[in-house]
């Protein structure tokens, strides 16, 4: 299993995923940097700031890029000729697909911690107060922790059908999600996990406007709920893909 994740993690070096990874947390700290300029007089810079990007990340970035990602990697599987390299070696098929998300799950938590970075930079550029370190870390991790479902279905979708369906699949989630965030079925929809659990976290509603402290959807009694939902959808996923993935390249 170390040489498979070796393997592909190697694959990635010097690829377009790598920017990816890197410019796109760059991408919401370069719009962050307006906050300075339009903030209203009666909000705290910090708690726009947090407001702005905590929630463009996980309702633009996470499902269009995750999307992205693992069409880039299926792309590049196909390229180096769809695992049959790989395949030469004593190696399961399921070992293959497992590895292959989780080296995508790696990628994501980079990515997310430069988000995080990001987000400090830039709060300490344009904000004043005092740093919500907690706030800034739990909600980058509970992103990511939540988000990481998202990338057996993607990389499913990318490896049965391309990168259009991949990221036609990550576009309709992505509107489901925010759609159903703010809903009691918000638990229904993979895609909506990180969306909603940035409400009790930041204060930022699904549809991006700040909440009042007594708004129902603060309550965090939904953190616990999303982690578990993150946690066993993953690994289900994984399961249940990599048996698709395994019958798959049976035929």
């Amino acid at each position: 299993m170390l040489n498979v994740l070796r393997s592909e993690h190697l694959k990635y070096k010097r690829t377009f995923m790598k920017r990816l990874i890197l410019f796109a947390p760059l991408v919401f700290f370069l719009i962050s940097l307006r906050v300075k300029l339009f903030l209203p007089d009666y909000i705290g810079a910090w708690e726009m700031l947090l407001a702005q990007i905590y929630n463009w990340w996980p309702v633009l970035f996470l499902p269009l890029g995750t999307a992205l990602l693992a069409a880039l990697a299926q792309q590049k599987e196909k390229k180096a000729g769809k695992f049959q390299n790989l395949r030469i070696h004593p190696v399961s098929t399921t070992a293959l697909w497992t590895g292959k998300i989780a080296v995508l799950a790696y990628h994501t938590l980079l990515s997310s911690c430069i988000l995080m970075v990001a987000v400090l930079i830039s709060g300490l550029t344009t904000a004043g107060g005092a740093t919500p370190w907690s706030t800034i870390v739990a909600g980058g991790l509970l992103m990511w922790l939540t988000s990481l479902p998202l990338i057996p279905i993607q990389l499913w979708a990318a490896a049965w059908k391309g990168t259009i369906f991949s990221m036609a699949v990550g576009f309709a989630g992505g509107i489901a999600g925010v759609l159903a965030a703010p809903e009691p079925y918000w638990v229904y929809i993979p895609w909506s996990w990180p969306i909603r659990l940035m409400s009790p976290v930041v204060g930022v509603h699904p549809n991006g406007v700040l909440m009042e402290e007594n708004h129902p959807l603060r309550d965090p009694s939904v953190i616990p709920v999303g982690i578990l939902l993150g946690i066993i959808a993953f690994v289900l996923f994984t399961w249940i893909t990599a048996a698709w993935f395994k019958r798959k390249e049976a035929i």
